[in-house]
């Protein structure tokens, strides 16, 4: 088994950027604190993607994880083996975590093969290995080439089979996707899934793309002002999100003023169920997504709106909306193109069931 367990991570930089050194070591009134007790469990074999904006935490985060960084409070475990806790700090080299870095940083001098062999330990075992892990990426016949020789794609997956290849407890995956175009970034990702799925590989992925996120990973932590604000599936998360922050910063989300009782919300676009009873039932937030509204033939007795955009993608497109009794515009994706423009009128009607958070909607 190994999975991944961090608890109570904590991480400050001081002024100087330059952080505490010394697990336990009091932290400056003048730092910044960027992991606050952050705590996350991986289960073994599985793609973790920890997502959240710039600044959040996420790099940090794996560089402590990966033994870079020492944190001045919390535990990372592997295995059960223990990496980091108060007085202890296993260093990088001792850690058996395998990095893919963003983009590639092959070794220029060496050839592919070379480079996936470059940190397995067993001479004799080396040039198989190799070949096996190269042949996992999708490169058997490549391993002669040179880094320049290959695209921005193949030296991705050399760099992942160089990970893999000495067989390590965890696979540490930071944004390898940023430098690639998008023509070539789903077909990378879906490779990268397939390999460490193959090799039953523990791999955390840092990431600031959501549909990267969602598509990619069988688990999602969202992490907001150093913590996890919400960790489950990528359909949990995204169907049932813990906040509106979370909501709309995972996808596109429609926020709603409402009033709960009795498992529905009375809303600006009339009665809408919810997934569960809220704990608190009253005035707060009700969360929709865009494809949860349906546009109709404007009539008098149903709500209805104004178009103010419309923003075509080709496999859908979204249809902004002014709603009278609302302060924010509500977003509407529909399937192709339909003929409205800036101006029109049109009916408005919610489908399915919707999350209910107390309090006001906040971005």
């Amino acid at each position: 088994m190994t999975d991944l367990r961090i608890e109570g991570l904590t991480k400050a930089y001081g002024p100087d950027h330059g952080g505490s050194t010394t697990p336990g070591t009091p932290r400056s009134s003048t730092g910044t604190t960027v992991l606050d007790g952050l705590s996350l469990d991986v289960p073994s074999g599985s793609l973790a993607a920890v997502l959240g904006p710039s600044g959040c935490g996420k790099t940090t985060l794996l560089r402590v994880i990966a033994g870079f960084l020492r944190a001045d409070a919390g535990t990372v475990t592997v295995g059960g083996r223990t990496l980091t806790a108060p007085g202890t700090h296993v260093p990088p080299e001792r850690r058996q975590i395998g990095i893919v870095p963003q983009e590639g940083a092959l070794f220029p001098h060496l050839s592919a093969a070379r480079n996936v062999a470059f940190g397995v330990t067993d001479r004799a075992a080396r040039q198989r290995r190799a070949e096996e892990m190269l042949e996992l990426v999708g490169l058997a016949g490549y391993g002669g080439r040179m880094p320049h020789e290959l695209s921005g794609g193949q030296q991705q997956r050399v760099a992942l089979a160089r990970a893999l290849a000495p067989a390590p407890a965890l696979v540490l995956l930071d944004e390898p996707f940023n430098a690639l175009d998008s023509a070539l970034r789903a077909g990378v990702r879906a490779d990268v899934r397939a390999a460490l799925h193959a090799t039953g590989a523990t791999a955390v992925l840092v990431t600031h793309d959501q549909q990267e996120a969602l598509s990619v990973a069988d688990l999602v932590a969202v992490i907001h002002e150093g913590r996890v604000a919400q960790c489950g599936t990528p359909h949990d998360v995204y169907s049932r999100p813990a906040s509106p922050w979370v909501a709309g910063f995972v996808g596109d989300a429609v926020l709603l003023p409402g009033t709960a009782s009795n498992g529905t919300a009375t809303t600006a676009l009339g009665t809408i169920e919810l997934r569960a009873p809220a704990e608190v039932p009253g005035n707060g937030t009700v969360i929709l997504r865009p494809e949860q509204l349906r546009l109709t033939e404007p009539t008098g007795t149903t709500p209805s709106g104004t178009v103010t955009d419309v923003r075509y993608y080709g496999h859908d497109a979204v249809i902004t909306l002014s709603v009278e009794g609302l302060e924010r515009p509500v977003d509407v994706r529909v399937d192709g193109h339909l003929r409205l423009r800036p101006g029109d009128r049109t009916g408005l009607h919610p489908t399915g069931r919707a999350t209910f958070h107390a309090g006001p909607p906040r971005h």
